[in-house]
């Protein structure tokens, strides 16, 4: 009696998978070959100062003040200027500041920022289309124009020296009330239907729906305040006078201002200032153009 052999199917997962693998890879085009040379040739042109102000950090103020250009120094690279920078000026202490600072800037103005941007995006109320212009009116006002006011106002409240003084004038981001707002219009309001059919509260909608929803463009809006805030030196110079409250730019300038014109060192203290935000870059990179490209703004 013959036995007959069935021969089982391929699947079709494994068949599917094979085709896709064998799939040539897409051939760059003309275009994107020019996108990507004009990318590396801006990334060149951003990289070669950078390098140059790292060059002329590690030499001697003799070989930085030398009327000849030379990326290698005749004296060979040393760590003076960082040295004399730490010993001169309290780098830790301004370097706590900025952060402490910073942080506390960034952290209030992602509470203000997203309440706000929430209440234009659902709640209807008087007066709603004049706060939106003037909101958006306000990004185009230069902040130095608000100097003289904020500096009154600090004084009439007893703030000048304190940190609050620092923080509180900082914390009212228009643009980014803008943003989130913008972010905030594309998320769909049957989620919060729903959720108000099961009785939740409007601030348990916000906190449990649309804060989860929305990490990727918080995360880059803390970034940018983040950012904005450590590198912000014209009003923490003029809001404190105690040396104990400097940040770190201030102190860096104060360094400057005390030892005259000293290439080397005003470079190494341009690359400390420099150091926190580049980390911030690198490590959150990805946070950062997630939540530009899904800003909404390109629809605008």
């Amino acid at each position: 009696m013959a036995i007959q052999t069935l021969d089982r199917p391929k699947s079709r997962t494994s068949t599917s998978a094979s085709q896709e693998i064998r799939q040539p890879r897409k051939k760059m085009t003309a275009g994107k070959i020019a996108a990507v040379v004009a990318a590396a040739l801006i990334a060149v042109l951003w990289l070669v100062p950078f390098a140059w102000a790292t060059a002329t950090a590690f030499k001697t103020e003799t070989d930085a003040a030398a009327p000849k250009i030379s990326w290698v120094p005749p004296s060979g690279f040393t760590p003076e200027a960082f040295v004399k920078v730490f010993q001169d000026g309290n780098i830790p202490l301004w370097t706590w500041n900025s952060l402490y600072t910073s942080a506390a800037i960034t952290a209030i103005t992602l509470v203000i920022s997203a309440l706000v941007a929430y209440a234009l995006s659902r709640i209807d109320f008087k007066g709603k289309k004049v706060l939106m212009t003037v909101i958006i009116a306000s990004i185009i006002v230069p902040p130095p124009v608000l100097i003289i006011p904020l500096f009154y106002q600090m004084l009439a409240l007893h703030m000048i020296d304190t940190s609050w003084a620092i923080i509180l004038p900082q914390v009212i981001h228009p643009a980014m009330v803008f943003v989130l707002k913008k972010f905030f219009d594309q998320i769909p309001r049957e989620l919060e239907e729903a959720a108000v059919m099961d009785g939740a509260s409007r601030m348990r909608i916000f906190t449990q729906i649309i804060l989860p929803l929305s990490r990727p463009i918080l995360a880059a809006v803390a970034i940018f305040v983040f950012i904005g805030a450590w590198n912000n030196f014209l009003w923490p110079f003029i809001a404190t006078n105690d040396g104990s409250l400097l940040t770190l730019p201030v102190g860096l300038q104060t360094i400057k201002s005390a030892y005259g014109i000293q290439y080397a060192q005003n470079m190494a203290s341009a690359l400390l200032a420099a150091l926190p935000l580049i980390l911030v870059f690198l490590f959150f990179q990805r946070q950062i153009i997630k939540g530009v490209a899904t800003t909404g703004l390109a629809g605008t």
